[in-house]
């Protein structure tokens, strides 16, 4: 039941700048095709945008500064100094920005053994001072001493938290941390098993926060620490291995400059607009594709900064010309947890079941309750929704039913846990169409994208079912609330909702229409005929039709006008203000309803309007809750809320998925090795081993 908000907290500079600091932004370009082919290149051109440009008034505002001390410019004191004051105040995301302060004393101060002799623009002694007392007094894991409403557990947090530990005790052995009262040795070897745990695990199966374009973000940023700073062999070249395939990840299942797939994790900001991903600016930097937005991004600073190079058999995947088919799966199941040596009755483990957010679910309620107490969370802001109910959940406790209680409400209370996806995403240069495959069907959603097709920066669509009209996830575009059953082959989506009341505490179902992103304003064309609503971008094409009815958002609401009542159909929605959406948002009224996608190009389909004829025309029958569509191209595809995903009456897999299966990379689920070939390029890792060859 936690509440995530997007971090995007504001940290003002505590002083003037210093002179010469830009004083306005300075925005860069989309680039759809590979700009300059050098590393070397797109590394300049990025320190020079951070040059151009102030830092982000959030909590990325201290990387653009060691960027521009790394440059061999004067950092503004001051946004360091406020970043100080975010961390020291213990506030979300604090990690964030400790990881930038972390590389800096490693990187560039006598704290990381004399390497800050090398900079042109020395930091104050205070300042630096300062740093160190930081670090030194930070609260680095939920079992130390203090209240707060740091958000520890998820998986990005898991990592930077571990891994910022981890090398501030190994920056300062000896010294004793005065939250903790545990020496530099003590949290080194703390922290050790646990980094070895998580990147053990993200290699063999990967991220439950699959795909993300904000949180990969993040855990790039940890994985490069560990890689540039941590003085043992094993954590070091495994971080290696798992940042690999982290990028591994995100070339496969990116489009010229957009990380347009399904995502783990996703905010409405960050599926609409490509320039608001938290990994775009890393996406151009490695690939050479996207924009370096300057908004939300930590991970290109420290890839800037890093020693570490990407295999080039992965840029070649990036920007690979032809068609691909990738199917993939991530995460693990929770009937499973054992497997993968996890146990719900410790907080260790607890720790860790906890990064799938799996915090009501019926084999873990118990042993997350009793790490409520070990932890102060009834204080924690994230699960104050628990508060409330604190001496009902005791009791039930001392009597065994909280399972029995998690069971009821699981479809509610668990819509944020992130259990075992299965990804089929299919690219051509011209789209690209990403979908989580029959990924958990009418439970609730927080922060999973389940399917998106993409055809440029900001050409996108996707569809979801309203949790909320506004607030934080799951709200109207970010989440869902309920998840429908999605299955794609090929070029073409199949999204069946299933709309219905269901016990819930967190988020009762009080919508009952669904709704699609369809921004016309970014396509070159826009046709409606026959039902279907087709759109071009480029040489690229969309089809996108409703089982039920649909209207277009075209005026924005008056407040005066809002219902009252509480449950909302489509036309209802149409009175709440979204300029936003105008133009942008097609709603379908109906529980129950069925979205069909299908995409094409000139080169495959002719021109648009022989595209468009050839779909219009195809026979397309809806029959209750399932449909049946005879898909140029593809055959006659049937699916529904039920049964299996069939082309030609021959069923199609969308289940158990090997780790990877497309031309470049073949691996079983949970494989020691890994394997990558794009032509001669080629990547293999050994995680018993320890090899790496490129």
């Amino acid at each position: 039941m936690t509440v995530h908000a997007q971090p995007d907290y504001r940290i003002r500079a505590s002083s003037p700048p210093p002179s010469g600091y830009p004083s306005g932004p300075s925005p860069d370009t989309f680039s759809s095709e590979p700009f300059p082919p050098d590393y070397g290149a797109r590394r300049r051109a990025f320190l020079d945008h951070i040059l151009r440009n102030p830092a982000p008034e959030n909590t990325k505002g201290a990387w653009y500064e060691l960027a521009r001390l790394a440059a061999g410019r004067k950092p503004h004191e001051g946004v360091l100094e406020a970043s100080l004051d975010f961390i020291d105040a213990r506030k979300d995301c604090a990690d964030f920005v400790l990881h930038g302060i972390l590389r800096l004393l490693l990187q560039f101060t006598p704290y990381g053994g004399g390497a800050g002799m090398r900079i042109a623009q020395p930091l104050s002694t205070p300042l630096v001072t300062r740093m160190r007392k930081t670090v030194l007094d930070f609260k680095y894991f939920p079992d130390e001493p203090g209240i707060d409403s740091l958000c520890t557990w998820t998986e990005n947090h898991y990592i930077l938290f571990t891994s910022a530990a981890y090398l501030a005790g190994q920056m300062f052995p000896n010294e004793v941390f005065s939250n903790s009262g545990q020496t530099g040795k003590q949290k080194v070897e703390l922290n050790r098993g646990r980094i070895l745990r998580w990147l053990d695990l993200r290699f063999r199966t990967g991220f439950s926060e699959w795909l993300s374009h904000v949180y990969y973000d993040e855990d790039l940023a940890a994985l490069l620490a560990l890689h540039d700073f941590a003085a043992d062999d094993e954590i070091r070249n495994k971080a290696e291995m798992v940042l690999d395939l982290l990028l591994l990840d995100m070339a496969l299942n990116s489009f010229r400059g957009v990380f347009g797939s399904t995502h783990g994790r996703a905010y409405e900001n960050t599926k609409k607009w490509a320039s608001n991903e938290g990994t775009s600016d890393t996406g151009k930097l490695l690939f050479g594709t996207g924009v370096f937005s300057g908004f939300d991004n930590m991970s290109a600073v420290a890839f800037a900064l890093s020693n570490y190079l990407m295999p080039p058999a992965i840029e070649a995947i990036a920007n690979y010309s032809g068609t691909l088919e990738n199917r993939q799966r991530m995460g693990i199941r929770l009937a499973e947890m054992e497997r993968w040596g996890i146990r719900p009755d410790s907080f260790e483990d607890g720790m860790y079941y906890l990064t799938l957010e799996a915090y009501l679910h019926p084999r873990t309620i118990a042993n997350t309750l009793r790490m409520f107490d070990l932890c102060n969370w009834w204080e924690n802001s994230f699960l104050s929704d628990f508060k409330p109910y604190r001496g009902l959940l005791k009791a039930l406790g001392s009597v065994g039913g909280l399972p029995l209680l998690a069971r009821w409400l699981e479809r509610d209370v668990c819509r944020n846990t992130r259990e075992e996806v299965d990804i089929c995403t299919y690219k051509t240069p011209d789209y690209m169409l990403s979908t989580a495959q029959d990924y958990r069907k009418g439970y609730g959603g927080d922060q999973q994208g389940i399917w998106q097709a993409t055809l440029g920066a900001d050409a996108v669509c996707f569809t979801t079912h309203p949790a909320k009209i506004e607030g934080v996830t799951p709200n109207y575009w970010a989440g869902s609330g309920l998840l429908p059953r999605a299955a794609q082959y090929k070029n073409v989506a199949i999204v069946v909702y299933n709309i219905e009341r269901i016990p819930a505490l967190y988020v009762p179902i009080r919508h009952f229409y669904t709704h699609t992103w369809l921004p016309r304003d970014k396509f070159d064309e826009v046709v409606e005929r026959g039902g279907w609503v087709f759109a071009r971008k480029g040489n690229g094409y969309l089809a996108l039709r409703s089982q039920n009815p649909y209207l277009w958002r075209e005026k924005a609401g008056q407040d005066a006008a809002r219902p009252k009542g509480k449950n909302l159909s489509a036309r209802d929605a149409l009175t709440y203000p979204r300029p936003e959406d105008e133009g942008r948002e097609i709603l379908s009224d109906g529980a129950r309803n069925i979205w069909v996608c299908q995409l094409g190009r000139e080169a495959d389909d002719g021109p648009f309007s022989a595209f468009m004829n050839k779909i219009a025309t195809a026979e397309i029958v809806f029959q209750g809750m399932s449909v049946r569509f005879d898909s140029p191209g593809n055959g006659l595809i049937s699916f529904g809320w039920q049964g299996p995903l069939t082309v030609d009456g021959v069923e199609i897999a969308i289940k158990n998925y090997r780790r990877y299966d497309n031309p470049f990379a073949q691996a079983d689920f949970g494989s020691d090795e890994i394997h990558v070939a794009a032509g001669e390029r080629k990547l293999s890792l050994n995680w018993k081993t320890l090899e790496r060859l490129v």
